[in-house]
């Protein structure tokens, strides 16, 4: 059996690593704050100019040093309004981050001491800062594929019947994988898997010059004259692979998905399902990334934090590295 380490070391983020860089709230808040007013260089709306700001004693604020008013680094985030420990939120999404299947918000309750009600809220708000709606596949090679989550269908296995209210049909591309590059995921909720649904899904993702595989589903016989090449694999001869024709890399994120949703939620609803699928595919994406996957989601808070005024165009902007 192999014993060593899987991650490599510049990729390791452990617990340790994790309580020396945030041991406290107030460390966690300078963090934050860096990531959005590097240096302390805010704009400031009463001097309608960028000036440096500092940390006021006793409160979680930053203020102007020329007329004191105050800015909070947590204005427009998911941790506006929240009286949960500033640390409870990062640790969440250390946990959130460091699992390939998720974790549960009862786990969090039992391992942090808040309640049921605000570890599922904190982890609705994390999973709001995944979706990544304007992600193109840029991949050579693409699969698609729809699979269904939900209720099962009495007497019969494969795709359910038309009018099935129980299963939710989603919907997924992923690129293959390069020796440049990984390949990303996109995965959708959709209300159907009609023809017209599937060519507006593959317009809107995939590049003309790509080259599609699908299986036999009739749904994607409208894909053959949109792009570059479309190869099919028939599942229903029990034919699944044949040469470069196939669509296993697909079939292996939905095994991920449905093995990891099964297992650890158990059950989510048709309203919350795309946010989990949203969690997923941000985890497939960056999983040539390790345990730093965690500070991909710290940037994400950042990068879609509401700004307290509008700052001018010559503003600094934050830095890419949340490190």
């Amino acid at each position: 059996m192999n014993y060593r380490q899987t991650i490599p070391a510049h990729l390791r983020y452990t617990i340790q690593d994790f309580n020396r860089q945030f041991p406290t709230d107030d460390a966690c808040l300078e963090h934050l704050k860096e990531q959005r007013f590097p240096g302390g260089m805010a704009f400031c709306e009463k001097c309608r100019q960028e000036t440096k700001h500092h940390r006021v004693h006793g409160r979680p604020v930053y203020g102007c040093d020329v007329c004191l008013t105050q800015i909070s680094p947590m204005a427009g985030t998911i941790f506006e309004h929240s009286s949960t420990s500033l640390r409870l939120w990062y640790y969440a999404m250390y946990l959130m981050a460091s699992t390939r299947c998720g974790i549960s918000a009862k786990q969090i309750q039992r391992e942090t001491g808040v309640t049921y009600k605000t570890a599922w809220r904190m982890f609705r708000q994390i999973r709001s800062l995944l979706s990544e709606s304007d992600m193109q596949l840029e991949g050579s090679a693409v699969e698609m594929d729809e699979m269904y989550y939900g209720g099962k269908a009495k007497g019969r296995r494969g795709r359910p019947m038309r009018g099935d209210k129980q299963k939710m049909p989603v919907v997924g591309i992923v690129e293959r994988s390069t020796k440049e590059r990984v390949g990303r995921v996109k995965a959708l909720a959709t209300p159907d898997v009609s023809h017209d649904r599937i060519v507006g899904i593959a317009h809107e993702y995939i590049m003309p010059k790509s080259i599609v595989f699908t299986d036999e589903y009739p749904a994607y016989d409208r894909l053959t004259p949109r792009f570059k090449k479309h190869k099919r694999i028939n599942h229903s001869a029990k034919v699944y692979v044949m040469g470069d024709v196939h669509t296993n890399t697909i079939e292996g994120f939905w095994s991920l998905v449905k093995r990891g949703i099964g297992g650890v939620y158990h059950q989510v609803s048709q309203k919350y399902l795309q946010s989990y699928l949203n969690e997923y595919s941000f985890r497939y994406n960056r999983r040539d990334q390790g345990n730093l996957i965690f500070t991909s989601i710290l940037r994400r808070v950042a990068e879609l934090a509401a700004l307290p005024v509008e700052a001018p165009a010559q503003m600094t902007p934050a830095p890419t590295d949340a490190f």
